[in-house]
């Protein structure tokens, strides 16, 4: 069990000998990155105010639970806080991840789940109109949520498939606990 875990995590790829696999993985990753990386970045700069969580975090986070609370959050239970501050923090570092093939697995099927959420709250939450969440199979190709993240979630799922590839912290991860395997030693993760 504790084999196969570390290989869902860190083994590049499924087919090792592929360059045309990891070639797709390597550029999957960079346009990840090209398109999104300062995007979440941006998003999570508004959430922050100096070492705390700014209101537009629980804004943004849970909008109508801060508006009924009357935009104050320490109106909100403490378990609210915790989500605000879990969904502040992976919007930086899971594109990190992802970028940098490390638990590029894990890591990209968050970032679908997290992507997933925020259009939920953007539709939902929000309350934006039907064209900016758009349609699929519709004639515009501009609509914001549907659309868009349809691509987002496809970009990460390459990687969320196939893992980090060939070029990624993973194939490092992996190679160094495959070459402690064959010297006959268990693998020392935290070394």
């Amino acid at each position: 069990m504790f084999r196969f875990a570390l290989q869902a995590i860190f083994a590049p790829h499924c087919h090792p000998s592929s360059r045309a696999a990891s070639a797709m993985l390597l550029i999957a990753r960079v346009i990840f990155a090209s398109v999104l990386l300062r995007f979440f970045w941006n998003s999570f700069a508004t959430k922050i105010d100096g070492f705390s969580l700014s209101d537009g975090a629980y804004y943004q986070i849970l909008p109508h639970m801060f508006e009924a609370a009357g935009y104050d959050p320490a109106a909100l239970a403490w378990p609210w806080h915790i989500v605000v501050l879990a969904g502040t923090l992976v919007e930086p570092f899971l594109p990190l991840l992802v970028v940098i093939g490390l638990a590029t697995r894990p890591a990209a099927l968050a970032m679908i789940s997290f992507v997933i959420v925020m259009s939920l709250t953007d539709i939902f939450g929000h309350g934006v109109d039907a064209a900016t969440v758009g349609a699929m199979f519709d004639p515009d190709p501009y609509g914001k949520i549907l659309d868009q993240r349809l691509l987002w979630g496809f970009v990460l799922l390459v990687p969320a498939w196939l893992g980090g590839g060939a070029v990624s912290l993973d194939a490092m991860a992996w190679s160094r606990i495959a070459r402690r395997r064959l010297n006959g030693c268990k693998p020392d993760l935290v070394a």
